[in-house]
């Protein structure tokens, strides 16, 4: 297994929401004197959204795309307390514990496909990403991604994974192609898909998925009304994952027809 370090910090103020997030996720001061975007636990899709955020943003990384560092943010019950906006308070009430935060990238602005620039192998990276973990969040509309330092960075991995909200039937969903695929915002720019392919392959090894999978806290897996393990559950990441990569050259013929 290739180990994965994810840090864990304090939150000590909540600086503002980002309402432009149907989430609410918010910017925060930490203890480590660094500000970061918060992704609540107690938001709409809860801890799965914080799982599907941290597998493809770790992948991400480990296919050297820009990623902003995500650490474990803990979050007392004072904040709620101090907290005028009773929407953003129950938030908070209903999110002490272990969230997920990325480091704020200040000044940083939302990818134009019209005006920002992107090579074709990072493109095609992320298109191939994004067809293996399924994430229909990345489109002209709602890009997530950034330019930061005339460089691309990608995030918000949250709507990724979405079989995980029907545990039943996982197996039929990690087997089927990405036709929403054909609505990527890069796709257009994406002219090396087989090449991006032939490197998530070299790089996704089965100890690199096993490392990342490995690092979601217990807590995030437990689910009320749900039998199965904390065990059980990352078994079952594991094998999507490595399914979906098996799929690759179908996902990749697949992306090359979307274009």
């Amino acid at each position: 297994m290739s180990q994965v370090e994810i840090r864990t910090v304090n939150v000590i103020r909540y600086v503002t929401p980002l309402r432009e997030g149907g989430s609410l996720p918010a910017i925060v001061d930490a203890d480590d004197g660094f500000s970061y975007v918060i992704k609540f636990r107690g938001a709409g899709q809860g801890k799965k959204a914080l799982i599907a955020e941290l597998i493809g943003g770790e992948l991400a990384r480990r296919l050297d795309l820009k990623v902003p560092e995500l650490v474990f943010m803990n979050l007392d019950d004072s904040f709620s307390k101090t907290e005028p906006d009773e929407e953003i308070q129950d938030l908070l009430s209903f999110s002490v514990g272990l969230n997920l935060g990325l480091h704020f990238l200040s000044g940083a602005i939302t990818y134009d496909p019209n005006v920002s620039e992107v090579d074709p192998f990072t493109a095609s990276k992320v298109v191939m990403l994004d067809s293996m973990i399924t994430n229909i969040d990345r489109t002209a509309k709602n890009p997530n991604l950034l330019s930061w330092r005339k460089e691309l960075w990608v995030i918000d991995h949250g709507a990724s994974l979405y079989f995980h909200h029907n545990w039943k039937s996982w197996k039929e969903s990690a087997g089927r192609t990405f036709p929403a695929i054909q609505n990527h915002v890069l796709l257009d720019k994406s002219s090396e898909l087989p090449e991006a392919a032939a490197f998530i392959k070299d790089q996704l090894k089965p100890a690199v998925i096993e490392g990342i999978v490995s690092t979601i806290p217990d807590d995030w897996l437990v689910e009320e009304g749900s039998d199965i393990s904390p065990e059980e559950k990352r078994a079952v990441y594991n094998e999507y994952l490595t399914t979906r990569l098996s799929l690759l050259d179908l996902l990749t013929k697949e992306a090359i027809d979307a274009r």
